[in-house]
């Protein structure tokens, strides 16, 4: 079934996701302003204060008389009402913020923000500039509702009785007792309201509370100026960090694509077809993974190729006693000589032997790859198994052949299947000791070699006549056969070195055959194997 492909790669969506989640918790982070809108509060505050100070120094000094009040206080100095309102109109109007004045009995006295005449009470409100628009646009509102989410702070709500007097404002109490205070409050909209009260006095004495009041449109712009710049430096940065997001997202979706439909390719096809594309240039994961599927696809295709082989040879090796086996039953049914039909069937119990021992020996190679591929390996010593093995083969005897000879250094370890080990060593033997003549010697010498360096050698050596010239690695191969003269034929399916070769590699080593030569001419006096295998 063929895979489709999403429009946008999942590795590409996660590589997004991951790299601007972390910018956007950043720039949440750097949004929350605090601290920052703290100090500007603490700042205004202060401000506020000292000009308030500064107001009620120049009310204490030109706006008191003295005299009654109105309550029968002749003498007692006290704020002059029309004076404190001409006075406070006039020191407000360039500040920009909102003066109050209660006497000290908390009456308001004046209103920066109230004009009164004879005609009655007019209240003015400072308009915004022309040019500034309501509510600061999408952004401000954003971050309005933004700051309204983060905000830690619990706030009093501002409120205005309409017949204002110091008794409802907790600050202008506070300096009528002749202490300095400063207050926020919220104003309902997402705004605050500043306010600082100080006593109004001459000579120690308390004859009223100057409240300045301003909102906070000030830090709500500083703010949002601050927010602006953090968000157009976030913007940047989460465009960069987009398009390197997307070119690092293709530099691995891409190429692992392209794998994958090679993969794919190769799946569907009916060819051998090279599809794997060559990214070895990159010296990277991506890199080795290509080099690795290339040589996996090469090593599926030679076991396929094998797979193929072996087919067809174990068709042609079973087809000759099957041939033999079907010609004998044919003829054993028409002939009717005792004697003949005796001799047919011993043939008949040779080639079913023959079938026998050839599908046992198949079924063995077939599962070698198998058990090779899941067997644990374990620590082998060498020495120990082979004076084992040559015992076995010295207690059974053979005629006219002298007992096996082992000679091995000690401590040679090697990590091994141990029971394909010993059947690797067992066919060397078996086959020296079929090969050597009445009177022969098999040989066996296992040792380190010191010039290689963690690398156990195994020789085994007969007297027989050696391997035929050109054939030391033909008699590797599956089903090759050269048997001594006068043994008998079909007694061997031509598959134990073949074998005995694909356990050795499977193990890292090495399997080779020669003739020795004798010492005293250049004639062959018998056959080496030579197995080489890495030590633990």
């Amino acid at each position: 079934m063929k895979r489709s492909r999403p429009a946008i790669s999942p590795i590409t969506r996660r590589i997004l996701v991951v790299n601007t989640l972390a910018l956007l918790i950043l720039a949440a982070g750097l949004l929350y302003l605090g601290e920052y809108r703290k100090g500007l509060i603490a700042s205004d505050l202060a401000s506020l204060n000292g000009q308030a100070r500064l107001f009620a120094a120049a009310l204490g000094e030109s706006a008191v008389t003295y005299g009654g009040n109105g309550r029968n206080q002749a003498g007692r100095q006290y704020l002059a009402k029309e004076a404190v309102r001409r006075v406070v109109r006039r020191l407000v109007e360039t500040i920009g913020v909102r003066a109050r004045l209660f006497d000290d009995g908390g009456v308001l006295l004046a209103d920066s923000r109230t004009l009164m005449d004879g005609g009655g009470m007019v209240q003015t409100e400072t308009l915004p500039p022309a040019e500034e628009k309501s509510g600061g646009g999408f952004f401000a509102d954003l971050l309005n509702l933004y700051d309204r989410l983060t905000s830690d702070d619990d706030l009093p709500l501002y409120s205005e009785n309409p017949n204002q007097k110091a008794a409802d404002y907790k600050e202008a109490l506070r300096a009528l007792g002749g202490e300095e205070t400063k207050v926020v409050r919220a104003d309902g909209m997402g705004g605050l309201v500043l306010s600082a009260a100080v006593p109004v006095q001459r000579y120690k004495q308390v004859l009223g509370a100057l409240m300045l009041t301003k909102g906070g449109g000030d830090i709500e712009a500083a703010l949002l100026e601050v927010r602006l710049s953090i968000l157009a430096v976030f913007g940047v940065a989460l465009a960069v960090t987009v398009l390197l997001s997307i070119y690092l997202a293709g530099t691995i979706a891409r190429p692992l694509h392209k794998l994958a439909a090679a993969a794919e390719h190769i799946r569907q096809s009916h060819g051998r077809a090279d599809a794997i594309p060559p990214m070895e240039g990159r010296n990277d994961e991506i890199g080795n993974l290509a080099a690795s599927l290339r040589d996996m696809t090469e090593a599926l295709w030679q076991r396929m190729d094998a797979i193929e082989s072996f087919a067809a040879d174990v068709a042609h090796e079973i087809k000759n006693p099957l041939t033999s086996l079907q010609s004998a039953v044919e003829t054993a049914v028409k002939i009717k000589d005792p004697e003949r039909q005796r001799k047919l069937m011993a043939i008949i119990a040779d080639d079913v032997a023959r079938l026998n021992r050839l599908i046992s020996d198949i079924s063995d190679a077939s599962r070698l790859d198998a058990e090779l591929s899941r067997a644990e390996t374990e620590a082998v010593n060498l020495g120990e198994m082979l004076a084992t093995i040559a015992d076995i083969f010295n207690t059974r005897g053979r005629a006219g052949i002298a007992p096996i000879k082992v000679e091995s250094d000690g401590g040679l370890i090697v990590m091994a299947i141990g029971g394909r080990l010993s059947q690797v060593f067992a066919n060397l033997i078996e086959n020296a000791l079929s090969f050597s003549p009445p009177g022969g010697t098999v040989s066996i010498r296992a040792r380190e070699d010191g010039d290689d360096g963690g690398i156990i050698t195994v020789t085994i050596d007969d007297d027989g006549p050696g391997i035929v010239e050109g054939k030391e690695e033909a008699i590797f191969e599956r089903f090759y056969t050269e048997r001594p003269l006068g043994e008998k034929f079909g007694t061997h399916s031509g598959l134990g070195l073949s074998i005995s070769r694909q356990v050795v590699e499977t193990l890292g080593g090495s399997i080779t055959a020669e003739n020795r030569k004798s010492a005293e001419s250049d004639a062959v006096a018998g056959a080496r194997f030579r197995v080489r295998l890495p030590a633990a």
